[in-house]
């Protein structure tokens, strides 16, 4: 069975950074691709951050440069480094599968960023 935990967020204030974790069991780190996604209140979750597991990357252009996404296969575990965070980052953070497909969605972790 698919589960993931997220961890790290919390409130920062413009120009902070925060590191987010997602530690994951039954057998998901197995498939292709792994992501970031978020959601803000009353907007459609999207996907931010996404990482093969050759290592390849893809950044939306709202975080490129500012985000970094890397993986631990040796500890099931996906990371999201973020930097120079801007009020408009606000949201609820989720990690999961490339496209989204195995498991359901974990709780999140909530960044808050303050201007």
């Amino acid at each position: 069975q698919v589960q993931l935990v997220e961890s790290g967020g919390g409130l920062v204030q413009a120009g902070g950074s925060l590191r987010l974790s997602c530690a994951a069991s039954g057998g998901i780190f197995s498939v292709n691709a792994m992501g970031w996604y978020r959601q803000a209140p009353g907007k459609e979750r999207e996907l931010v951050a996404a990482i093969h597991t050759g290592g390849d990357t893809y950044y939306d252009d709202s975080v490129k440069g500012r985000f970094t996404i890397s993986r631990d296969d040796a500890k099931n575990t996906l990371y999201l480094q973020m930097n120079y965070l801007q009020p408009e980052d606000t949201a609820m953070y989720y990690c999961a599968d490339v496209p989204k497909s195995l498991g359901s969605w974990g709780q999140g972790t909530q960044v808050t960023v303050s201007s």
